[in-house]
């Protein structure tokens, strides 16, 4: 069991940058595999970035790939999303999700466990 909690979100222009952060609790950080996902009113929820136990390898969706970038910090049990030149269309609740086995890239994956969102809202 592993719970998670997001934070970073808030209301930037197009073009600006956040920074979001999971923080893990109530489990070994380092042996979870970790994913962002983001949610928009009215669609699915979509993979945005994931990243390996150790941090070694990294994983994105087409449509972040060169503006964000996921990291971790297994000292300080927590995840991040570097997020840059967003674009209106990256609006959304971001989710952090963390796996034991492999890297959460789809909402779909079994025995996830998910935190609570953070909302990113980009203007135009």
């Amino acid at each position: 069991q592993v719970q998670l909690v997001e934070s970073g979100g808030g209301l930037v222009q197009a073009g600006g940058s956040l920074r979001l952060s999971c923080a893990a609790s109530g489990g070994t950080f380092s042996n979870y595999a970790m994913g962002w996902f983001r949610q928009a009113p009215g669609k699915e929820r979509e993979f945005v970035a994931g990243i390996t136990k150790s941090g070694s390898n990294t994983y994105y969706a087409v449509s972040v790939k060169g503006r964000f970038t996921i990291s971790r910090d297994n000292a300080k049990n927590t995840v991040f999303l570097q997020m840059n030149t967003l674009k209106p269309g990256d609006t959304a609740v971001y989710y952090c999700a963390a796996h034991s086995v492999v890297v959460p890239t789809s909402s779909a994956v079994s025995d996830a466990s998910w935190g609570q969102g953070t909302q990113v809202t980009v203007s135009s």
